[in-house]
């Protein structure tokens, strides 16, 4: 499974904070993570192997579009920071809009963050038995 991992500034240390608290879920099972450039870096600085792309203002969230859309990527956390104006807004809102299109399941903020690997969790142990 693929998981793309992007965060703006003001929300890069709470996704690091977020994987540290799903570590376990990540590392058990087949687990691909991807990720924009800046968010990557800080992620790979946090023990974590990740696939970078490009930082968002400079396509990386595009570039992740592009693999929702060839159904490569199969989940999208994306802690957006919506008190900030974004100069790639056009490019966020592409790959929102590639997720409801694809029916990829998209987590803007921790909480639903939690609910989505606490059910991929609860298919993981459904499967296994």
């Amino acid at each position: 499974m693929e998981i793309a991992i992007i965060a703006h500034d003001g929300k890069k240390a709470e996704m690091v904070q977020f994987l540290n608290e799903q570590r376990d879920i990540l590392h058990k099972n087949e687990i691909t993570l991807i990720s924009t450039g800046t968010t990557g870096t800080k992620v790979e600085k946090a023990g974590f192997q990740v696939t970078k792309y490009l930082s968002g203002p400079n396509g990386g969230d595009a570039q992740i579009a592009a693999r929702v859309a060839e159904r490569k990527c199969q989940m999208v956390i994306f802690f957006r920071d919506p008190l900030e104006k974004h100069p790639h807004e056009p490019d966020i809102f592409m790959l929102m809009r590639l997720c409801d299109v694809h029916d990829v399941p998209l987590a803007t903020n921790p909480a639903t963050a939690s609910l989505l690997f606490q059910g991929m969790l609860n298919k993981f142990n459904q499967d296994s038995e």
